[in-house]
C-alpha cells in the first residue's frame, strides 16, 4: 500500500483533491447544483468534454456518492443526472469558488 492510500478516508485535503481530482468534476457539481439533467442536456452545457470523459467522470462521482443516476424503464433509454444529499453539501464550497475565480478573474484582468 502507498503513502496517498493511507491518507485516502482520513486527510480532509487529500480526500478532497482525490474526489475531485477530475478536470471536469467541479463543473458537473455547479451544472447538477440546482438541476436534474438528462446526459444530453449537461454534455451540451459543457462545451469541450468529449462523452467518454463525461461519462467516466459521472461514474466517478456516482461512485464517491456525490451523484445519483436514475434510469428510467422505457426505450429510448432516459437517464438523468442530480446530486445526492452529500453532494448537495457541496454547494458552499461551489459558491466561494465562484467568489475567488471572481476575483482572480480581476486580478489577472489589472496585471
Amino acid at each position: 500500500m502507498n503513502a496517498s492510500n493511507n491518507l485516502f478516508g482520513k486527510c480532509p485535503y487529500f480526500t478532497a483533491q482525490k474526489v475531485f481530482s477530475g478536470k471536469w468534476s467541479i463543473l458537473i457539481m455547479y451544472h447538477l447544483e440546482d438541476n436534474t439533467l438528462r446526459y444530453g442536456e449537461l454534455h451540451r452545457r459543457m462545451d469541450g468534454i468529449t462523452e467518454t470523459t463525461l461519462t467516466k467522470q459521472l461514474r466517478l462521482l456516482e461512485d464517491f456518492g456525490l451523484v445519483n443516476r436514475h434510469v428510467y424503464p422505457e426505450i429510448p433509454p432516459k437517464v438523468e443526472y442530480s446530486l445526492t444529499d452529500l453532494g448537495k453539501e457541496f454547494k458552499p464550497v461551489l459558491e466561494q469558488f465562484k467568489i475567488w475565480g471572481d476575483k482572480y478573474i480581476e486580478f489577472i484582468k489589472n496585471k
